[in-house]
């Protein structure tokens, strides 16, 4: 009996790597992006900034977004419990300021839902409603691309969202080759298949009518995953679309950047725990490929985490079976699963990471990982619940 609930257990924790390495094998082999040629005219759209104390690094976000819009669009900044001059900054680059003050309701979904409130009680709403995040820069073409795609789909378009460290650190190396595997090489995968991706948080494109079936006022701390899932609750599931890209910039102080890693680990696992089973369970009973993939995607953990899984696993099962207690099936399994993972970090590095992290910098990824047991850790005893600003720099 408890060889085989062993057994059970080790074929249960392969499922996220088994799903790694697809997303990543699959990345492999997508074409290069390339930018068709796009609409001559396209729809008046509304971008929207939902900001907090942004007055260092909002104006060139401003600036960037203003070059690409057209004199018709709309450029909303909420500017959410701010205690700063990031509206009189906003305002200064001719945005259209909303200020909103509520000390009960905190977080970033409360300013999206006001902000889009404001648009739909204005008379005057968009076709399409991009979100930009206050410290992100959008690229050439991203708002026209990102509008054409939403367009065509009728479902929420997510750009490419990458974060670039300014620091030749390893360890903030391997921080940004986790967040590439995250947002670029694990969506390009599931783009390959036809499968949905999951919402980022910047740079995602709606049309408008969607966002009145779904509830943004909630202080969930990864507002943009828990949007993303409701929408495909909806049937219509985020599309990727790499050709459109957002970059923004690591905080250089590590207890800032200690403070995003743990609201959005600490996120991502409440909301494996909290919405994993309902999705499958969704997906099952309508039958909707795009629901399952969905669910799949969210199961597998953060990275680090789930190394730690397979390495803690792995040992106990490893010693059990020397001790001659059970037979060799679940090490074996444990075994596959290890390679596998160890496998798909090392096509994510060599496909789309060699030009930010050295093989010998790569090496040096246990350490970093094991450095974040104390998090993970903390999700247990102290789990983060509130969002909270990562500071600037």
């Amino acid at each position: 009996m408890i060889a085989l609930l062993l057994i059970v257990l080790c074929s249960l924790i392969s499922i996220p790597v088994v799903i790694l390495f697809v997303q990543v094998a699959m990345s492999l082999f997508s074409p290069k992006s390339k930018i068709g040629k796009l609409s001559d005219q396209r729809l008046n759209i509304a971008v929207l900034i939902p900001a907090h104390n942004e007055e260092h690094v909002i104006g060139e976000t401003i600036i960037a977004l203003k070059k690409q819009l057209n004199d018709s669009d709309c450029l909303l900044v909420v500017v959410d419990n701010c205690s700063d001059r990031t509206a009189s900054v906003a305002n200064d680059l001719g945005a259209e300021v909303l200020e909103r003050t509520d000390n009960q309701k905190l977080g970033k979904g409360y300013a999206l839902d006001f902000g889009i409130n404001y648009l739909r009680d204005s008379g005057n709403t968009p076709e399409v409603m991009v979100v930009i995040d206050a410290d992100c820069i959008v690229e050439e073409k991203c708002l026209d691309i990102l509008v054409e795609k939403c367009v065509q789909t009728r479902r929420p378009v997510q750009a490419l969202y990458l974060m670039h460290s300014n620091a030749t650190t390893p360890g903030k190396k391997i921080t940004e080759f986790a967040w590439i595997v995250k947002n670029l090489v694990r969506p390009l995968g599931y783009l390959k298949l036809g499968m949905p991706c999951q919402l980022m948080g910047t740079g995602m494109a709606f049309p408008f009518t969607l966002l009145s079936e779904v509830s943004l006022a909630n202080s969930n701390i990864v507002e943009d995953m828990k949007l993303g899932i409701d929408m495909a609750r909806i049937g219509n599931s985020p599309v990727f679309c790499p050709e459109a890209r957002v970059v923004s910039v690591f905080p250089d102080e590590e207890k800032s950047i200690e403070s995003q890693r743990t609201r959005w680990e600490h996120g991502h696992l409440s909301t494996i725990l909290s919405e994993c089973f309902g999705l499958f369970w969704a997906a099952i009973r309508r039958k909707d490929l795009g629901l399952l993939a969905m669910a799949l995607d969210l199961l597998v953990p953060p990275l680090a985490l789930l190394a730690i899984i397979l390495f803690v696993v792995t040992t106990i099962t490893g010693l059990v079976t020397l001790n001659g207690l059970l037979g060799g099936l679940p090490l074996l399994i444990m075994i596959t699963a290890c390679s596998l993972f160890g496998l798909s970090v090392l096509l994510a590095w060599q496909g789309f990471a060699r030009h930010i992290l050295s093989f010998k910098d790569l090496a040096g990824i246990p350490v970093y990982i094991f450095a974040k047991i104390p998090m993970y850790i903390r999700f247990w005893t102290r789990r983060q619940k509130v969002w909270v600003r990562t500071d600037r720099d």
